[in-house]
């Protein structure tokens, strides 16, 4: 070989190692940058939340037991009256003359029956000389004794005319709020209308109507039958500051057979009238506290073609795809059943770039790493096994228990047997 085709080789040999260093690395998949949380164990309440009606714990439609002329009425309408308070008069006047004359008449038989009495006890003495028939003796006891007899009706008349007297000044009856006025002064009353002259409502205290399925009712006969009081929250629609808190104070003794609800209803003080009869309200009844149900954000939960399912971070920070159950939501919190431990890093922020095995760098969130408390309706700080609106002390969490009216419902289950969810009604 020639000294030139040894330098054209070579020359190729060159070109050839240049091309092939030219080519360019295959880059490494990029990191997608997530926020984590924590799954943890924490006391979470297990509640009942559905749509409730206010209605007043008492109501009155005051009505004219007299007729007559309205001459008075003592209150405005809508102002705050108690029992017995003066709300209408009428013009006494016309029973006032009918007492006098029942009294008038009370008294004229009463001298009638003096004399009548003064005559039997004459012919008593009389017929047992003979001086007189014992017919005519009968007959003159009899007088007397009629008009006895007389004196105790005139006596009935006479605490008639004083009733009628006395209702013509009417009195509420209940200690409540006055509604709309619906008769006039100077207008003419009639005994016992078709409608009222006002409606007085009882507003403090203070009752919501609300309605559960009957599958909650083994639950709620269960708790309700303790002789604690079972918390109930009411929100009305003007937002968080409306918020009450009240008791649960009747359980209806029937099942609505067209509806498939157990009708209850919840006590609030109501000190100052936030509440208001007819208002819509949400309503939370909380059962119990679970103190050992597993939780994460509910953010963190999707749901997909086979159910539920979180995206996981292991130490080498691959997104791992992961199957939950998730039995029942707590404000911001999911109960899982089964499908995580504690301590799992579950993936809250990022989840629509991920697919099974995707490389994730974790960002810094205040969130991040930390699952947030759900807050307890009348409890302060965790509850614990003791406490005597949660599960009995000896029940452990993801063992269900024989039966939810004879046992406590297993922490993480959501209080029901099975790790079967029941969704908030009303929502």
């Amino acid at each position: 070989m020639s000294h030139r085709q040894k330098s054209s080789y070579t020359i190729f040999a060159l070109i050839a190692l240049a091309a092939g260093c030219s080519k360019e690395k295959p880059q490494k998949q990029a990191r997608v940058p997530v926020i984590v949380a924590t799954a943890r164990r924490t006391a979470v309440p297990y509640t009942l939340t559905t749509n409730g009606v206010v209605e007043p714990l008492q109501t009155a439609a005051v009505e004219a037991q007299v007729g007559g002329i309205l001459t008075r009425v003592a209150f405005k309408e809508g102002q705050e009256v108690k029992a017995g308070d003066i709300l209408f008069e009428i013009d006494p006047r016309p029973y006032v003359a009918a007492l006098d004359q029942a009294r008038g008449q009370l008294a004229r038989d009463q001298a009638q029956a003096a004399s009548a009495a003064r005559d039997s006890a004459r012919y008593s003495a009389l017929v047992q000389k003979d001086y007189v028939t014992r017919s005519q003796a009968d007959q003159i006891v009899a007088t007397a004794a009629s008009a006895a007899a007389t004196v105790d009706a005139d006596r009935a008349a006479v605490e008639r005319a004083q009733v009628d007297v006395s209702n013509s000044t009417i009195r509420a009856p209940i200690s409540g709020r006055t509604g709309a006025l619906l008769v006039r002064q100077g207008n003419l009353v009639k005994a016992n209308a078709s409608t009222p002259m006002v409606v007085i409502n009882q507003i403090e205290p203070i009752l919501v109507r609300f309605s559960v399925p009957q599958g909650d009712l083994p639950d709620i006969q269960r708790y309700f039958g303790t002789g604690k009081p079972l918390p109930v929250q009411a929100l009305a629609s003007e937002g968080p500051g409306s918020t009450l808190d009240g008791t649960l104070a009747f359980v209806d003794n029937t099942v609505d057979s067209t509806t498939g609800t157990v009708l209850l209803k919840a006590k609030f003080e109501n000190s100052k009238s936030t509440l208001w009869p007819g208002q819509f309200v949400d309503v939370t009844l909380r059962l119990y506290v679970d103190p050992n149900a597993l939780t994460v954000p509910s953010s963190a939960v999707l749901t997909g073609q086979n159910g539920s399912y979180v995206f996981t971070v292991d130490n080498a920070g691959n997104a791992h795809q992961q199957n939950v159950q998730v039995v029942r939501t707590a404000d911001t919190l999911s109960v899982i059943g089964t499908g995580l431990r504690e301590g799992d890093r579950v993936i809250t922020d990022g989840q629509s770039r991920l697919v099974a095995g995707s490389k994730v760098v974790v960002r810094p969130a205040s969130a991040a790493g930390a699952t947030p408390r759900i807050a307890d309706s009348g409890a302060t700080g965790g509850a614990n096994a003791e406490d005597p609106s949660g599960p009995p002390a000896g029940a452990t969490s993801g063992t269900p228990s024989a039966s939810p009216s004879t046992a406590a419902p297993p922490a993480g289950t959501g209080g029901r047997p099975g790790g079967t969810s029941r969704p908030g009604h009303g929502q």
